[in-house]
């Protein structure tokens, strides 16, 4: 896939999420795989202003170009004002979240609100293109609600105002992240404009995102959520190896994840990144919510690695027993029947 001058080599790539994708957590994605990452939402007013907490998020590693910058805002003077500041940051990209359904951004006119101003949003895309010379894209979700599923009209607008791409969550900002996400709308956004289309929603493997570009022609897949606790998502060779490679596997991405964050983020700011992260790689493995809930007492650095230690030495002979049941079923089957 090609964003104008920016070449995207891969099926997928890691979603910007908010207090989730940050450096350390894109860089490991990149590492797994990720065609390229996309910064968590910057509010532009915080940016603007000088926000240490914006100006961490902007602050990446060299080896995740190309990267992604995602503003958060509705005011087109600030907008233009931080895209230029992403731009000068190293931005290769700068993406308009046009998505976020929680109440507290959509109240404020930002987010999936940018979809119901039609007028207003046209001004807002003409002016920051105007303003920015890397690609300018944009993510939106199907509509507001099932009433106004207006994606399609959003990505001609958008088009025409010289958007680069567009990413597509097709559930509406009253839905969330609830119900099964309608790929068709996908395919509608796809098949109504000329410029690449990213897919996004419900992918939580590398089958799953082949499957989501063939049924809808979206160029590439984002995934967000599914990788979580799994930025071994993006990498193909993953569930082909056997069940103790994988495990080694995951040992491996999760301890560089660690040193990544220790290294990155202040002693405040460590150890709450590690318990969350740690949290969600022991996810289905053996005595998980035990686990989760010594990570979550554990005060120190050596002792919530300690903790996780402990648990993967322990948690390796049921993953590759399960790992055997699950492959020896189909034989199983056919012997019982």
């Amino acid at each position: 896939m090609r964003i104008r001058d920016v070449d995207i080599e891969g099926a997928a790539r890691l979603a910007p999420m908010a207090a989730v994708s940050n450096a350390p957590f894109r860089l490991i994605a990149r590492e797994c795989g990720s065609a390229m990452t996309t910064t968590e939402e910057i509010d532009a007013t915080s940016l603007v202003r000088g926000s240490p907490r914006a100006l961490d998020i902007i602050d990446c590693y060299p080896e995740e170009r190309p990267i992604a910058m995602q503003l958060l805002g509705c005011d087109a003077g600030i907008l233009v004002d931080a895209a230029q500041q992403l731009v000068a940051a190293g931005a290769d990209v700068i993406d308009l979240n046009m998505g976020c359904p929680m109440p507290k951004i959509t109240k404020q006119g930002k987010g999936a609100a940018l979809m119901r101003d039609l007028d207003a949003t046209e001004a807002l895309l003409r002016a920051m293109r105007a303003a920015i010379r890397v690609p300018f894209t944009i993510k939106i979700r199907g509509g507001w609600d099932d009433e106004h599923l207006n994606a399609v009209e959003v990505a001609q607008l958008a088009e025409d105002e010289g958007v680069d791409a567009i990413t597509v969550h097709p559930r509406t900002r009253s839905q969330r992240f609830t119900g099964k996400a309608p790929w068709e709308i996908i395919g509608d956004v796809v098949r109504a404009v000329r410029i690449p289309v990213t897919g996004n929603g419900d992918v939580t493997s590398m089958v799953e995102a082949r499957r989501m570009m063939a049924e809808t022609g979206c160029a590439d897949v984002m995934i967000g959520r599914g990788a979580m606790g799994r930025p071994w998502v993006f990498d193909e060779s993953y569930e082909n190896l056997p069940a103790a490679e994988q495990w080694d596997y995951r040992g491996r991405v999760i301890r560089r994840h660690c040193q990544l964050i220790m290294e990155r983020s202040d002693a405040r700011h460590w150890v709450t990144q590690l318990r969350k992260h740690l949290a969600w790689y022991t996810e289905g493995t053996y005595e998980a919510a035990a686990t989760r809930d010594r990570l979550f007492r554990a005060k120190s650095q050596d002792d919530v690695m300690a903790v996780f230690e402990e648990h993967w030495e322990r948690a390796r002979e049921p993953f590759l027993s399960m790992a055997h049941y699950r492959n020896a079923r189909p034989a199983l089957a056919g012997v019982e029947g």
